[in-house]
């Protein structure tokens, strides 16, 4: 039996090219045959996705914040099954996290230092030459837990650029794991919320081709597994995932309503729940026989005409409500709502089931983490139970009537206040839950 080997990569800040650089050894090392499997760092429900088209295998996020350590363990041992190799992509620079507990950060270190991973280092080198080793000497030097095995230079502007940093290095003793020139950047499309996701990218498979020629080109492939590190992973424990909110769950899934977590479908099916997709944009009501209704979040915004159009959605979910619980994350959260109002001003219908009106016309970032402590009941928990996950939007809430759904704080304790809605059965909230407390 081989044992699996895993790393991180990460780099200095946002926008260095981790996710470029992940795929592109993702898709080369699967294009070998090698059974990599690939997990995001932090509350990215969007990166996931690519990575799971890149290697044929499903995407996972581990979050130290949001996850209690016996979790990460858990769902980090169960991900290595089977596979030789296990990539984590680091989110924002290596060491962003929040002011909190150590190794609760939710900084890409903490999920080095608690697997044991060692880090794959992008330096995006556009604008700079022998700085770069100063760059790494720090990276090197700045926690104990984590150590760097190898660096990538990303964005090389010419062969005499390479040699300068090579020298610069070269006695820092960290091997050069990859050299991508600044012309072989392969742009993948975005919006507010990031990258267009995996499921709208037309020429997703031309593209993650080129991402692989990109690997075989520029990158070490065989150097970069060698640098990766054994995996001896503690069992964990998945006690603190969100039990399954009924035994056979419809699920919302389509292009307006893609943003859930794997591990909880994973982990609802591990203990016997049955998932039933639905599609809102081809007017498909849930399955009346489920016990629960879950609309996760999404882009509903984009579709807005549509869903508001959609006569057998609309009436189907209406009439699931009135006798069994519905839930909405996020977009589906504002989808329960009696209006959605879209970016160009235009304002439509939604289901009504919440005393919520939302807006896109006078945009305001939401992000960050969130504890919600629950005070009413919902698929997420009995009251007083405390979820942890993230928010991330851009709407503007208009009107929000009824029961709140929790009381939030922010990543560092501060109180945020009542938030989400409860009519009945009927619950929601902007936060894309992750796990109990």
């Amino acid at each position: 039996m081989v044992t699996p080997r895993g790393l991180l990569i990460a780099a200095p800040r946002s926008g260095s090219g981790k996710t470029t650089i992940t795929l592109a050894l993702l898709a080369a090392l699967a294009r070998r045959g090698v059974a990599v499997r690939a997990a995001k760092s932090g509350p990215d429900y969007i990166d996931p996705a690519f990575h799971a088209a890149a290697t044929g295998r499903p995407g996972l996020n581990l979050d130290s914040w949001a996850m209690p350590p016996a979790l990460v363990d858990h769902l980090a041992s169960t991900a290595a099954q089977g596979a030789e190799l296990l990539v984590a992509e680091g989110a924002m620079g290596l060491f962003d996290g929040v002011a909190t507990e150590a190794g609760r950060t939710g900084a890409g270190a903490d999920i080095a230092a608690r697997l044991g991973l060692p880090v794959l280092l992008v330096l995006d080198v556009s604008g700079q030459s022998q700085t770069a080793a100063a760059v790494l000497r720090g990276f090197l030097t700045h926690d104990p837990r984590v150590r760097i095995a190898g660096v990538v230079l990303n964005k090389l502007g010419s062969e005499r650029h390479t040699r300068m940093i090579r020298e610069a290095i070269a006695p820092l003793g960290v091997p050069i794991l990859g050299t991508v020139p600044r012309e072989a950047a392969i742009v993948l499309p975005e919006r507010h919320l990031g990258l267009v996701q995996a499921g709208e990218t037309d020429d997703l498979a031309a593209r993650l081709k080129a991402l692989a020629d990109l690997g075989e080109r520029h990158l070490d492939l065989d150097g970069i597994r060698a640098a990766a590190g054994p995996l001896d992973l503690a069992a964990g424990d998945a006690g603190a995932l969100i039990a399954p909110p009924g035994q056979r769950i419809a699920l919302a899934q389509d292009a307006a309503f893609s943003f859930m977590y794997g591990h909880l479908l994973a982990g609802w099916r591990a203990l016997g729940a049955e998932i039933l997709p639905f599609s809102p944009l081809g007017d498909e009501a849930p399955d009346p026989s489920c016990d629960v209704c879950w609309l996760p979040g999404g882009y509903p915004e984009l579709h807005a005409g549509r869903l508001a159009a959609a006569g057998r959605f609309l009436e189907g979910t209406r009439r699931f409500a009135r006798a069994k619980p519905v839930h909405g994350e996020c977009g589906g959260y504002m989808t329960l709502g009696h209006a959605l109002t879209d970016a160009e001003g235009s304002t439509h219908a939604m289901l009504g089931l919440l005393d919520l009106e939302t807006s896109f016309a006078h945009r305001k970032m939401n992000l960050g983490y969130r504890a919600a402590r629950l005070v009413s009941p919902s698929p997420l928990g009995a009251v007083g139970e405390t979820v942890r996950g993230h928010e991330f939007h851009y709407a503007t809430v208009l009107t929000r009537g009824g029961d709140a759904l929790a009381e939030l704080s922010d990543a560092e304790g501060r109180p945020l206040g009542p938030a989400g809605s409860r009519r009945g059965t009927v619950t929601g909230g902007f936060f894309h839950a992750i796990a109990r407390d």
